[in-house]
């Protein structure tokens, strides 16, 4: 199954992600779950965390090289709104 491309991104508040699909819905997603995770400790640190950009394909939000999210994991885990 194709999951919808992420179109926009922005932090509504603390660790929590309004995330927009290309489907015209969107997610609220709350990266703290993530933050006890050794892959994604980097994002404890707030101003890393603010300096995320998306995918220039919409598969996904990224920071650098090692750290990111999927489309698919918004999508799943994402809260529907």
């Amino acid at each position: 199954m194709l999951y919808p491309k992420i179109t926009s991104a922005e932090i509504i508040e603390n660790y929590t992600l309004l995330v927009h699909f290309s489907n015209h819905q969107a997610r609220k997603y709350n990266c703290e779950n993530l933050l006890e995770k050794t892959m994604f400790s980097s994002l404890k640190n707030y101003a890393f965390f603010k300096n995320f950009q998306l995918d220039p394909s919409g598969s996904g939000i990224i920071w650098n090289d090692e750290v990111d999210i999927s489309e698919y994991e918004i999508w799943i885990n994402g809260i529907e709104l």
